[in-house]
């Protein structure tokens, strides 16, 4: 028995009329590129921020807010902070990232050397620094018969010592601690 075939259109015309029609349907229904802050951890890299030496914060910090500039990778398209679609080469900011600003406590490492050096057998560097049960216990003993005192004086001196809020400071203002 001779089984009569019905001539079967051609394959790879079918699929490439199929994939003609999808993308047209995709470009029709406005398919938008990524914008560059939606993209990936890796798919760029931001610049540190300029950090102001008077107040160790990143500089133009307003709103506890400071912006870096960041570069998508090379061969990246994406739209930019002007809604421009670009195909990046690595070297053009593609967007400003935000970055908090910390807050500043106010602690002064000078303030508190000086603090830990004359008034330390008293307590006030750790009354200074926030720690008030510290204090009063240094205050009542003395500043533990002065070993507790430079104790503190070496440890505030060699910047190990915490504020209270865990933050370690620097010439003027405080960083953060770990």
């Amino acid at each position: 028995m001779a089984a009569s075939r019905a001539p079967r259109p051609a394959a790879p015309a079918a699929a490439a009329r199929l994939l003609g029609v999808l993308w047209l349907v995709s470009a029709a229904a406005g398919e938008d590129a990524l914008k560059c802050e939606d993209l990936r951890v890796g798919q760029y890299l931001c610049k540190d921020p300029k950090i102001n030496d008077a107040t160790q914060e990143p500089v133009n910090c307003t709103n506890y807010t400071a912006h870096v500039p960041c570069f998508p990778a090379p061969n990246i398209t994406c739209k930019d902070f002007g809604g421009n679609e670009t195909h990046f080469t690595g070297r053009e900011v593609g967007f400003f990232k935000p970055i908090s600003c910390r807050n500043v406590n106010g602690y002064s490492y000078k303030v508190a050397v000086a603090l830990s050096l004359f008034l330390g057998w008293l307590g006030a560097d750790r009354f200074y620094l926030g720690y008030p049960a510290l204090g009063l216990l240094k205050f009542c003993t003395v500043g533990f018969c002065g070993i507790g005192s430079l104790i503190d004086f070496i440890l505030i001196s060699m910047q190990v010592h915490f504020c209270a809020s865990r933050f370690v400071w620097s010439e003027t203002q405080p960083t953060p601690g770990p």
